[in-house]
């Protein structure tokens, strides 16, 4: 057959309307088994493949979903990307990838209008941007299908895809602590990413827990990057009595501190023991390579995905927003050992 083939071409082959046409190109519900035969032998006889486009005009979808993000964490950003463009590539979607810093009432304002003009499906929302209520309100005001990764507060108008980064952090310190480390340091996150700064909480909770208490200033603050972990490292390794361990909340920062330490000729774990969190393949570029906690960030990613083709293609009628929680897990390497005796 000719490759101008149409849509028109097969419905009228078929005996249907071009919309029953699009909806079996579209594997959507409320086709009948024997019109949908029809609809497929008709399509096997011209030869005709539809293009990416011809199903957008036919079904209008764009068949095209943005990924927002404000992270400066590339490694945390790139497995992200690799857990939605899995999916994406399944089920025959574009990706569109947007970063973006504005204030919360303006970043609302430019997807809203991304919206509109670039006519893609639905939205994904990554930390902080989950957590911005102005954000998060105005999207769903607008009724733009969306789903959130790893949001502190899961918002009850969007499904999203969480781990319980507390308890995973509680696990990481009591680790420390069974290896005999009583003078723990631990570096938060971006104050604003919620759910990193949960790690913190699980942090005082396992030290509360074993009746050890948190030293003034072994808490540093830290922006979830390498030069934060240098500048953290720096001030807790400066203190009279120093920490015998330092569980930083992301692996970014960890190396950070390993950076500082080697410069002062501490080895790692003999002289100071190093967690992180995430396990960015930077973890593993180390050595000592990296004890952390395995976020699965890539299956976190992919399932939003899904979770967000599902509404876009209506595969999932009315049902309320749904919550989804996946496992951390402890990951032990070379960068933890028992403290010297003092």
């Amino acid at each position: 057959m000719s490759e101008r083939v149409t849509i028109e071409d097969v419905a009228a082959l078929a005996r249907v309307s071009i919309k029953t046409v699009s909806r079996v190109i579209n594997d959507e519900p409320n086709v009948s088994a024997a019109t949908r035969d029809k609809v497929e032998k008709a399509i096997a006889r011209l030869k005709f493949r539809p293009s990416r486009a011809a199903k957008s005009l036919a079904s209008r979808k764009a068949f095209t979903i943005s990924l927002l993000y404000d992270n400066p964490c590339a490694h945390y950003i790139a497995n992200v990307q690799t857990g939605v463009l899995a999916e994406c590539e399944k089920q025959g979607y574009d990706l569109i990838v947007h970063p973006r810093s504005s204030p919360g009432y303006e970043l609302a304002r430019e997807v809203i209008s991304l919206y509109h003009q670039a006519r893609f499906d639905g939205v994904i929302l990554t930390p902080p941007l989950c957590d911005n209520a102005t954000i998060v309100a105005a999207l769903a005001d607008e009724g733009i299908p969306t789903t959130l990764i790893a949001p502190g507060t899961p918002a009850p108008v969007f499904s999203s895809v969480v781990t319980d980064d507390e308890l995973a952090s509680f696990e990481m310190t009591r680790h420390l602590l069974n290896l005999g480390h009583r003078r723990i340091a631990f570096i938060s996150g971006h104050p604003a990413h919620l759910a990193v700064q949960q790690r913190t909480a699980g942090f005082v909770r396992a030290m509360r827990e074993a009746g050890v208490a948190v030293a003034d200033g072994m808490i540093a603050t830290g922006f979830n990057s390498f030069a934060c972990g240098v500048e953290a490292g720096k001030k807790l390794l400066d203190f009279d009595s120093p920490p015998t361990a330092i569980f930083a909340a992301n692996d970014e920062m960890a190396a950070g501190v390993l950076t500082i330490a080697y410069e002062r000729q501490l080895a790692v774990p003999d002289d100071l023991s190093l967690v992180g969190f995430d396990d960015i393949p930077l973890a593993t570029q180390l050595w000592p390579m990296l004890t952390t906690v395995g976020q699965p960030i890539k299956t976190m990613a992919s399932r939003a995905t899904e979770m967000l083709l599902d509404i876009v293609s209506g595969n999932i009628g009315d049902e309320s927003p749904r919550l989804e929680k996946i496992p951390s897990s402890l990951i032990h390497r070379q960068s933890t050992a028992i403290p010297r005796p003092s």
